[in-house]
């Protein structure tokens, strides 16, 4: 660390009363992000953290050679079969973003080429030409007609996840004159490609509108759907069947479905059952009927259907079984595919049409993720899925629904003799306040000795019922190989247990979310995994309030914490209505404009609202000025706390001037930025 001072935001303080309680915020200005005195202090931290980390140059480069060289540069991902095209994304050494591309269904051809050489290839969209000369370049929507004639699709340069909607003619390559600003992700064709079904937001970034566009019309689009409630979402999307345009309204409890008939664009939507405060539905076209994905007097939800031409009662198909969480349903042809969860463990289930021949995928790993991957196509006999876990990378497999046959299809390469058995995999448990016990998935060098003295990475979520499923990572290696432990920590508040463990850790229950991650940390230095001298916490989002919250509650379990895009002011966002999704977080985190209770209950974990004096761990937050998700002035009056009362902590603030939620854009300034964090967490935990 330097030994110079870290930028010192001034103090001009602003009160609110709520519930006759009256807060003081110094730190208030730092909300406005077109005062030039911000951009400065935003900039001026961004210099300090970059002279504080100095020493961590050569590491970061040698971070980032490492992810780069352990990664197949130029690539291609497995086609999948839409019509008569097979659909692919591939990557050039040396460029940001994928090009998307397809080639032609040979006659009698069922296997997707797999080779890298495809002849009569023709590029649908290439990222790096859209991207050239912008700082940030993301797509939202990427739809092609059914008939493989027009593709849809928007464009992001900013990183507020505001998108231009346009249409590209596939047959000439002419980008159409149709146009849309400020479109949301999602879009359905009508059958014959005629028509788009497109989403726009409100002032407060809610998706509330659905449109109707005919293309290469003059007149105005026509509103399908307008949303009033401010606690509900819509989206918009083509059945698999193409058959019916899905419209679906959802706040975080309730749903309520429309469909159009694809072939009718212009009929007014129908509605499949009316929404009722706390049932959660959604609908999947499979032949005469619709089945129905619901937690109607079922927590772990069940599956049901109903008739195509006259929706109303629903019969059961499969009951509900708690424990057993029931995620989505998938319809084809011939089969339906659920995907559910049981025992923190991610699952598919088949079932043939027409019969009760019902079979669960099984798989041989103890600790996995699995879950289907595209398949866009109605009528066929397999599906395909991907697979990973701790220590396999990214898999793609074809499955015979039929004969259950699976095909490897492709496993990510990782280049440099990367072995899967130089690495091991563990499920722990740890003991929370409550004695609730809370799921661990581990990974280390096989043959790392549990001496209590290991670095190690603790990474956890718990909102949304998001679960942090194991998966593989490329960038974890130069963690490993320096013998890091990384772990995630299940906690309440996730979906990992069903949905009962979602509920135990969101309103009045969020604080069994930091407990658990605590409860965690402390089980690994008992299993004499590390030692909280050489634990650093991650999480990014609503990861990033469970970061700042765990700083206040238990500093001295870490010895450093990583906060990215981190949710740490909640208090005042949740209080404020005007801001980006408020209204429909209330039933995730409670209204305390309403509730006095909520309101103190909120009060009493806000990492911003709770700073002291403490003996902090080393704090690394990361944020993007354009995140519409969590504002940047989050983070920034938060490291602005801490310093003003521990003013002997380490706490470094970095801003992406150019990006949103998901910071830098492009692949090489991804693993750049990865490579920043990783390095800082190879000092902290002395494994430079």
């Amino acid at each position: 660390m330097t030994n110079e001072a870290p930028p010192t935001a001034h103090q001009s303080p602003t009160e609110r009363t709520f519930h006759g309680d009256t807060v003081t915020d110094e730190f208030a200005w730092l909300m406005d992000k077109e005062d030039p005195a911000t951009i400065a202090y935003l900039e001026a931290e961004n210099a300090w953290t970059e002279r504080a980390t100095a020493h961590l140059d050569d590491l970061r480069q040698k971070v980032f050679q490492e992810i780069r060289s352990r990664t197949q540069e130029t690539d291609l991902s497995v086609p999948s079969r839409k019509g008569a095209f097979w659909y692919y994304t591939r990557t050039v050494e040396g460029k940001q973003y994928g090009i998307h591309c397809r080639v032609a269904v040979k006659p009698g051809e069922v296997d997707p080429p797999m080779g890298a050489d495809k002849p009569g290839e023709q590029v649908l969209l290439d990222g790096n030409e859209l991207a050239a000369g912008k700082e940030f370049f993301a797509l939202g929507t990427f739809d092609v007609s059914p008939d493989g004639n027009l593709l849809a699709f928007s464009t992001d340069f900013a990183g507020d996840e505001r998108f231009t909607l346009k249409i590209k003619d596939l047959r000439t390559g002419e980008i159409l004159p149709d146009e849309v600003t400020d479109a949301f992700y999602g879009s359905a064709w009508s059958a014959d490609g005629s028509v788009l079904f497109y989403i726009t937001v409100d002032e407060a970034w809610r998706p509330y509108r659905v449109w109707r566009h005919t293309v290469g019309a003059s007149t105005e689009d026509t509103l399908v759907y307008e949303e009033p409630d401010e606690r509900f979402w819509v989206g918009v999307d083509l059945s698999r069947s193409e058959k019916f345009i899905v419209v679906d309204t959802q706040s975080k409890i309730t749903s309520e479905v429309r469909v159009i008939p694809s072939d009718h664009p212009t009929a007014e939507p129908a509605l499949i059952a009316e929404r009722v405060q706390g049932v959660e539905y959604s609908v999947e076209h499979h032949g005469h009927r619709f089945l129905i994905l619901h937690n109607r007097d079922a927590e772990d939800f069940a599956l049901a259907c109903t008739s195509v031409d006259n929706p109303g009662e629903w019969v059961e198909l499969i009951p509900h079984q708690p424990g057993t969480r029931l995620e989505s349903v998938d319809a084809f042809a011939r089969h339906v595919v659920v995907s559910l969860r049981r025992d923190g463990l991610t699952g598919l289930r088949v079932m043939t049409d027409g019969s009760t021949d019902t079979y669960d995928m099984t798989f041989p790993e103890p600790i996995y993720s699995v879950g289907l991957a595209g398949n866009p196509e109605y009528e066929t006999g397999s599906i395909r899925i991907s697979y990973t876990s701790l220590v396999t990378p990214d898999s793609v497999y074809d499955v015979d629904l039929v004969t259950r046959a699976m095909t490897l299809r492709k496993q990510k390469p990782v280049l440099g003799g990367y072995d899967p058995a130089d690495y091991e995999q563990f499920r722990e448990w740890a003991t929370a306040p409550d004695g609730t016990r809370v799921p661990i998935s581990i990974v280390a060098r096989r043959g790392l000795v549990k001496n209590g003295d290991n670095p190690a990475l603790l990474y956890g979520y718990g909102s949304y019922e998001h679960s942090i499923d194991p998966y593989f990572s490329i960038a974890r290696l130069s963690l490993l190989d320096r013998g890091v432990v990384f772990a995630i920590a299940h906690v309440r508040g996730g979906g990992e247990l069903g949905r009962g463990w979602y509920e135990n850790g969101k309103m009045l229950a969020k604080k069994n979310t930091f407990t658990d991650f605590v409860a965690c940390a402390e089980a690994l230095v008992r299993a004499r995994w590390t030692s909280a001298s050489r634990l650093v916490a991650r999480g990014g989002s609503a990861g990033g309030l469970l970061m700042g919250a765990i700083a206040n509650l238990a500093p001295e379990a870490f010895a450093g914490i990583v906060a990215e895009v981190p949710f740490v002011d909640p208090l005042t966002s949740i209080l404020d209505p005007s801001l980006p999704l408020t209204v429909t977080e209330w039933e995730e985190w409670g209204n305390p404009l309403e509730s006095a209770e909520v309101y103190a209950y909120m009060k009493s974990y806000s990492p911003y609202e709770n700073v002291a004096k403490l003996s902090y761990p080393k704090i690394l937050a990361v944020t993007s000025l354009n995140d519409t998700r969590v504002l940047y002035h989050e983070p920034t009056k938060w490291v602005a706390r801490l310093r003003a009362v521990a003013p002997d902590g380490e706490f470094l603030l970095k801003t992406e001037m150019g990006a949103g939620h998901g910071g830098p854009s492009g692949r090489y300034d991804a693993w750049k930025e990865e490579a920043f964090v990783l390095s800082w967490i190879l000092d902290v935990v002395k494994a430079a």
